[in-house]
């Protein structure tokens, strides 16, 4: 299971993404394309074409992790808002591996510092 730490950055590549790249495909594609340090602890999230398959890129001390989830059925939802990068909340992120479309959900006010 995927637990981060509180306060962590969640980033979602938007473009579709080859699954078949794996650390260091991936840790290009965030210095490159999103203009992240690879190595910095926060999340970023790649998603393919036909939104079946999920990768989540992140590093730990000692090195980098990779969580994968592939749908059997269905698909992944996400609002592509024509950037590349987009910052998601950890609910968010939730949402998504979930199957959850995020533009269906309804948001309430909450307090926030």
């Amino acid at each position: 299971m995927l637990l981060p730490e509180s306060g962590v950055r969640v980033w979602l590549y938007a473009p579709p993404t080859d699954m078949r790249k794996s650390f260091d495909g991936l840790s290009v594609l965030v210095r490159h394309k999103l203009i992240e340090d690879p190595t910095s602890g926060q999340l970023f999230v790649f998603i393919n074409r036909r939104r079946t398959q999920l990768k989540v890129l992140y590093f730990e001390q000692g090195g980098y992790c990779l969580w994968s989830k592939r749908l059997e059925a269905g698909r992944f939802h996400f609002n592509a808002q024509g950037a590349d990068k987009q910052a998601l909340s950890w609910t968010d992120l939730k949402l998504i591996i979930e199957g959850i479309d995020l533009a269906s959900v309804r948001r309430f006010k909450r307090y926030r510092r």
